[in-house]
């Protein structure tokens, strides 16, 4: 799911919770650590697609089953010859990745930024980035990079620890902006994307820099005017742009390659499911792929 490393910006995706709890649907503990054999003795269930998932990340995945991940998961089910699905729930905090896909309690994860050594990633099934965010009556008009002088003094709000904190700093726009923390429980509180959606309706901060899924999602649901001007044009400092990925364990050298084919086949399918959410997604050009 994309901050200063591939494993920060999972935690800009799958906001961070406070409490370690594992919630398992079938199948069970007993039947995931002893989950059907499949390819060259990969210990992926042939007949389930196992999950792993943080149970309270809109637009991501949710107990509900309506994230984005969860929609597409029904996909990989279908389009791998799965008879169904089911979930390993586990807040996305430190040892998330050894307490589900290392305990082989799941056999995937939907979203990862590409480049984490801690799972095994398929190929990209798509290319996001950080935006500004700000409403469509703002003075900010025609701004596209972090840099430009019409943010000084602006009240800008950014999720601490994530990768447009560097360029703000380098812009000087720290001292101005209001910084919301990167760890909370989803479950108890809304999620920073939202939070700052709703400051920004208020008036309470002037714009925001987010995840672009997250703004996509979140903007949307303000009933206001909003503008994300994706962060393509950043000089130096952090990069903004993340190559998305499905996440493997590294032993399950088949089971990539069928997700590969999976996401290769269906291409177009997965971006319309996206754009549905709002993602703003990114070519290999780096411009924006529309509806």
């Amino acid at each position: 799911m994309a901050e200063v490393a591939a494993g920060a910006i999972r935690s800009a995706m799958l906001t961070m919770t406070a409490m370690a709890c594992i919630v398992a649907t079938a199948p069970d503990a007993a039947h995931a650590q002893n989950a059907g054999l499949g390819a060259a003795g990969e210990l992926v269930d042939p007949d389930v697609l196992r999950v792993c998932a943080d149970p309270s990340n809109m637009p991501f995945s949710d107990e509900s089953g309506e994230g984005f991940e969860d929609k597409l998961a029904k996909m990989v089910a279908e389009g791998t010859g799965r008879k169904s699905v089911s979930y390993t729930w586990f807040p996305s905090i430190t040892g998330f990745v050894r307490n589900t896909l290392g305990a082989n309690r799941c056999d995937i994860v939907m979203g990862y930024a590409q480049g984490d050594e801690l799972v095994q990633n398929t190929n990209a099934y798509y290319r996001s980035v950080y935006v500004l965010v700000y409403p469509k009556n703002s003075p900010l008009a025609g701004v596209v990079t972090l840099a430009d002088p019409k943010l000084s003094g602006k009240r800008i709000g950014v999720v601490e620890g994530t990768p447009p904190t560097a360029n703000m700093a380098a812009a000087k726009l720290m001292g101005d902006a209001k910084v919301y923390p990167l760890m909370i429980d989803s479950r108890r509180a809304p999620s920073m994307a939202e939070l700052m959606m709703r400051d920004m309706t208020a008036g309470s901060i002037d714009a925001a820099v987010i995840w672009g899924p997250m703004a996509g999602y979140y903007a949307a649901r303000t009933g206001a005017d909003m503008v994300l001007v994706p962060l393509t044009h950043e000089k130096g400092g952090q990069r903004m742009i993340y190559r998305i990925t499905m996440g493997v364990r590294p032993s399950d050298q088949n089971w990539k390659r069928t997700l590969n084919t999976f996401i290769k086949d269906n291409q177009p399918r997965i971006d319309a499911l996206l754009l549905e959410y709002g993602v703003p997604l990114l070519d290999e050009q780096d411009q924006r792929i529309a509806e």
